[in-house]
């Protein structure tokens, strides 16, 4: 190991160490601890401690959303859309807030609600990438395939590096019986991420 290595080794496990044991004779801060629980998976006490910030006033923004995603890793979805929305009400114009709300809708199956969510950030903001993404996963669960197909070779001209959407483009590619295209796009993903599961084991097993 060098020691650039080995450097890096022991700043890792300093920065557990932060998180998972709060400061000896310390108030926690309730920010902190609720990072600290969320990484130990403790949901619900991480928002039991952000839930009265988020309910004071003046309106913490950010408190809102913290417990609306608090609320979505305990699988509370419906409770999770509905503090999404509360924040959306505060802050109209936050992007980050719809492209949250499509989390809850995504998990309960909404997927053309989560459409919907999705192309009000594209109306405002259109090569999100993050916005463009869930979208396919969307389109793909309603098995929209050649949708995905247009919509992944649209985005993945803008992202021409990134392997997540090339991987869409061929999964519809190869749902469409495209095979031959199917395989070129998943030729260029092994580019990007060599030894990439999905992408090796179709053109290894599909003639």
């Amino acid at each position: 190991m060098t020691t650039l290595q080995r450097l890096l080794a022991q700043t890792a496990v300093a920065l557990a160490a932060l998180l998972l044991t709060p400061l000896a004779g310390a108030q926690p801060d309730p920010w902190s601890e609720s990072y600290r629980l969320e990484y130990v998976g403790k949901y619900a006490d991480a928002l039991g401690l952000i839930e009265p910030i988020a309910n004071r006033q003046p309106v913490n923004e950010f408190a809102i959303m913290r417990t609306a995603w608090l609320l979505h890793l305990q699988g509370k979805y419906a409770e999770s859309e509905k503090r999404y929305q509360r924040a959306a009400e505060v802050n109209p114009r936050s992007l980050e807030t719809r492209l949250g709300i499509m989390l809850p809708q995504m998990a309960l199956y909404r997927w053309n609600d989560a459409i919907q969510t999705g192309r009000k950030v594209l109306a405002e903001s259109p090569w999100n990438y993050t916005a463009h993404v869930r979208i396919m996963v969307c389109e793909e669960a309603l098995s929209r395939w050649e949708d995905l197909s247009k919509h992944a070779a649209e985005v993945s001209a803008r992202y021409p590096a990134d392997a997540t959407l090339l991987v869409y483009w061929a999964r519809a590619e190869a749902a469409l019986k495209r095979t031959r295209k199917a395989k070129e796009l998943y030729a260029q993903v092994l580019e990007r991420v060599p030894g990439h599961i999905e992408a090796s084991t179709y053109i290894r097993h599909v003639p």
